[in-house]
């Protein structure tokens, strides 16, 4: 047996309730290898068909992911289990967070005042004002604003969009590497990643156009700050997206600007492009506030019917409390200049950290948002070498599909006098690494 953990059950609902249980409780951790089909039948004393629909069943819910010779394994995100980060050691400076400078965010004041009385929000589930500054956001970089609505969060819009669009088992086109976040969604919802490689200028054409041949039903993208490669549309690239996706009109492209005001670059977005299906959504919670579970969304008609029509029938509408805090901070001509200031800083400080590798032959990615990625042939032996000299970042495992190995820095609160001792460390702790290997 692969696992220690000893699953029982004499029909396949059984079966599967009990690896559920199992991964619910913790004993079954991510990555956990399960037995071989024809193995757990003769051990259980049924038929091999029954074992596998279990596991078919596992891998519909998102509990569970084959890896061909690898076997099934428990997800990484397992739906049935929150997984959280790993706690960062005492006295390690947390480089993997990903999280915006405190310093430069702006305080959080609620509205005076609040929504009066008892009365329902869905029949004006958008504030007006709201809307209108959601419209003068989006409209100067080209993003048409005819169609808008609001989410809690781009996760939050995505994953509604993505079980309304499709069912268990279709495809899903995802940056490779990408935000493990959005590939640990859709592997919960039941839906198959095909990697689309991604470099300075986002995904590539070649790569996206393979991946539609896998009957791929939406796209994921980032037009900028790319996490965790910080890549970033050229003009071309966009243009050369737009072609491909122009061909497959009834494929639904979401186009992640997570970043925006903070990513340190002018956004070429694929909403003009003449496509057929498309959402651009946009977050605040990188430079307004991680608190503030806030996203807005331009799409086509169809999708926001869609999208709405679910959102009814769940929470009805995002809090009108909330969307005041977001519209005051927003119209602000103090908050607007600590925007502003806080994407050029990040902008600095990401370039520092570039140089001062570079400075040490190292080549790394970063051409927009607060994330720097470096290309390494041992994750686990940077990630623990960093960490004895007082640093905590990301292996990059949780951001990959098929891509080769490395390892994510935040940049967000890292001054460059401290990205140059960074980039001193990390030289060291990568030839000790390559040494391992002969060089």
């Amino acid at each position: 047996m692969a696992t220690q953990y000893g699953i029982s059950g004499g029909t396949a609902k059984g079966i599967a309730a009990s690896v559920e249980r199992g991964v619910a409780e913790g004993a079954l951790a991510p990555g956990t290898a399960l037995p071989p089909v024809r193995g757990l039948a003769d051990a259980l004393g049924v038929s091999p068909g029954t074992v596998a629909t279990a596991y078919k069943e596992l891998r519909r819910r998102g509990i569970v992911v084959t890896r061909g010779r690898g076997g099934t394994v428990v997800a990484e995100a397992p739906s049935v289990a929150s997984r959280r980060p790993p706690r960062v050691p005492e006295g390690l400076r947390d480089l993997a967070g990903g999280h915006p400078d405190p310093a430069l965010l702006p305080d959080l004041v609620p509205p005076s005042r609040l929504s009066p009385g008892t009365r329902s929000h869905r029949s004006t589930p958008r504030l007006a004002r709201l809307e209108d500054a959601t419209r003068a956001w989006l409209a100067p970089d080209g993003v048409p604003t005819e169609h808008v609505t609001f989410a809690h969060g781009a996760l939050d819009l995505i994953g509604r969009l993505l079980s309304v669009e499709l069912r268990p088992g279709d495809a899903v086109a995802m940056e490779d590497p990408g935000y493990h976040h959005l590939l640990d969604l859709v592997t919960a919802l039941g839906l198959r990643t095909v990697p689309v490689a991604v470099d300075e200028e986002g995904m590539r054409p070649d790569a996206l156009r393979e991946a539609l041949r896998a009957d791929v039903r939406a796209v994921v993208c980032s037009p900028r700050a790319q996490n965790p490669y910080g890549g970033c549309f050229s003009a071309g690239r966009r243009d050369a997206l737009a072609e491909v996706l122009r061909e497959v009109p009834d494929v639904l492209v979401v186009e992640n600007d997570h970043a925006s005001a903070v990513a340190g670059v002018p956004l070429r977005s694929l909403t003009a492009c003449g496509l057929g299906r498309w959402v651009h959504v946009r977050t605040v919670s990188k430079f307004l506030g991680t608190d503030l579970r806030w996203a807005a969304a331009a799409c086509d008609p169809t999708t926001l019917a869609r999208h709405d029509g679910r959102l009814l029938l769940t929470s009805g509408w995002v809090s009108h409390l909330l969307q005041e805090t977001v519209c005051g901070l927003m119209t602000d001509g103090r908050t607007r200049a600590l925007v502003a200031r806080a994407g050029e800083t990040y902008g600095v400080r990401r370039r520092a950290l570039l140089d001062g590798l570079a400075g040490h032959g190292i080549a790394a990615h970063g051409m927009s948002g607060m994330n720097v990625w470096v290309p390494v042939r041992d994750e686990s032996a940077v990630v623990n070498g960093l960490r004895s000299r007082g640093w905590w970042v990301a292996a990059g495992a949780r951001f990959r599909l098929a891509s080769d190995p490395g390892v994510r820095i935040s940049v967000a609160g890292l001054e460059p006098a401290d990205a140059a001792r960074l980039a001193s460390d990390f030289a060291v702790v990568l030839g000790e690494s390559e040494a391992t290997y002969g060089g």
